[in-house]
């Protein structure tokens, strides 16, 4: 599983859980909570109506009830109100307050939901049964035991006269169904609330998800161009990723140092063992008695191979000091074609040029260094066409924004074998009528000074001959 997926699928069961006990949490707590409400609002009915009704129950005969008195005509007015209120968008049109009195028995005399209850015993029922005792009554009664949407809170008051003695006690009940619509609104909109909220941290789940993984992935392609030895600054990005790809651009730095080194140490020690194999053999045979022919011969062989060296060991460090550069030193706008006529008129090559196309394009680039492309690349033309042959220039924009700079020679070619390789260094072929070879390091000169530019050397077959092609961002 991609770590994207795993990151994904670790902040999708935390965050799902969280929201799932949350929600469960939240939801169970509405419906106590506005039985608590209406509790509170029922014990200051209770209380108020205790008032009301006291001074009835003062004067209340033994046996008899208030069905008759002032509060239940009250009472009776009271139930056949007209409603119609609105309640934070909850229609309300029914007043369903139950108002139940008892004497100081417990005996009931006045119901105003059942009047066929007055005279009966009420006093086992906690609400009545904890107020004659001087403590706070209430009890809550279900029709449908299973169902406690069925169910009716009673809360209870004490009716005292003014020294303080029990007259009786005043019990209110209200059903829950008349509170169920505010639960039920509550509970829909804590449900969807939650799922909002969910959804919303899922998004931002996924966009943190996107953004590690984009941010890793930066990473792992820099590590593959890396690979592929090539040279490209650390990718921009922030926080721990951003040390870390700091990190490994100082570790590779350091490792491609060390590497280079020793590649060119090794590569430099085996090109090295011909010319001076050469120089050496030349000095044995100058120390014998040589005719003047043969010691001018071995004294030329002896320069020429010196020569060699010193050529070598230049281009070695002109490739190495541009192996560890990131980019151009001193960029300025040139006129590509115009730099080509220099480099020519600065090499001596007793060919014939041809300019086939010829455009004047403009480059930002730096001028010694792409002069050095140049020179390499004609130098390595030259050094593989015939006597008197022609040279074939162009210089064209591309429809992707490069100036192309095309140049053949009609040389023996390239063995099929060898084109996996040209540009590498110390690589080459044998010069035409001679078995010997270059160093291989100018095209690999010309090759990394166009890498710098933002550019790219390749190649294509002519018959006869071979076709070097150098593409740079025009300005």
């Amino acid at each position: 599983m991609r770590i994207g997926l795993r990151l994904f699928f670790a902040f999708f069961v935390i965050t799902g859980l969280t929201a799932f006990f949350l929600l469960r949490v939240f939801m169970a707590e509405v419906q106590p909570s506005v039985r608590e409400v209406m509790e509170d609002l029922m014990v200051d009915t209770a209380n108020l109506v205790a008032e009301r009704s006291r001074d009835e129950l003062a004067a209340l005969a033994p046996g008899g009830d208030l069905r008759g008195g002032p509060l239940a005509a009250e009472l009776r007015r009271y139930a056949t109100r007209s409603v119609d209120a609105q309640i934070w968008g909850l229609k309300k049109t029914t007043l369903d307050l139950r108002v139940l009195v008892t004497d100081d028995k417990g005996r009931v005399v006045l119901d105003t939901l059942e009047p066929g209850s007055v005279g009966q015993d009420f006093s086992k029922w906690n609400d009545v049964l904890r107020s004659l005792r001087s403590e706070y009554g209430a009890r809550l009664s279900r029709e449908v035991q299973s169902d406690d949407r069925s169910g009716v809170m009673f809360v209870a008051a004490p009716v005292r006269d003014a020294q303080g003695r029990l007259l009786g006690v005043v019990s209110v009940a209200k059903p829950l169904l008349a509170v169920e619509g505010f639960i039920g609104r509550a509970q829909r909109r804590i449900f969807w609330a939650g799922v909002l909220l969910l959804a919303l941290s899922l998004a931002i789940g996924v966009a943190v998800t996107l953004w590690l993984v984009f941010s890793v992935r930066k990473l792992r392609d820099y590590a593959r161009r890396v690979q592929l030895d090539r040279h490209e600054p650390a990718p921009q990005v922030p926080g721990e990723l951003g040390e870390l790809a700091h990190a490994m651009e100082a570790m590779r730095l350091r490792l491609d140092g060390r590497e280079h080194i020793e590649h060119t140490v090794r590569a430099l020690t085996h090109e090295l063992k011909s010319p001076l194999a050469a120089i050496r053999g030349a000095g044995e045979l100058l120390q014998e008695p040589l005719g003047e022919d043969d010691r001018r011969r071995f004294a030329a062989q002896v320069v020429e191979q010196g020569e060699r060296l010193r050529e070598l060991v230049d281009r070695m460090l002109e490739l190495s000091k541009l192996e560890m550069r990131e980019g151009p030193a001193h960029p300025q706008r040139l006129r590509f074609d115009e730099l080509v006529d220099e480099v020519l008129a600065a090499q001596p090559h007793g060919l014939s040029v041809q300019w086939r196309a010829r455009e004047p394009l403009a480059l930002v680039a730096d001028r010694e260094l792409l002069a050095l492309a140049c020179s390499n690349l004609l130098g390595n033309a030259i050094g593989f066409a015939p006597a008197g042959s022609v040279l074939e220039l162009s210089l064209q924009a591309s429809p992707a924004g490069m100036a192309v700079f095309r140049l053949r020679d009609h040389g023996p070619g390239v063995p099929p074998a060898a084109w996996p390789h040209l540009g590498e260094r110390f690589f080459s072929t044998a010069r035409p009528g001679t078995a010997t070879k270059g160093s291989g390091l100018g095209l690999a000169i010309v090759r990394r000074v166009a890498e710098l530019h933002g550019g790219a050397l390749r190649f294509e077959p002519a018959e006869p001959g071979l076709v070097a092609i150098l593409e740079l961002p025009l300005a």
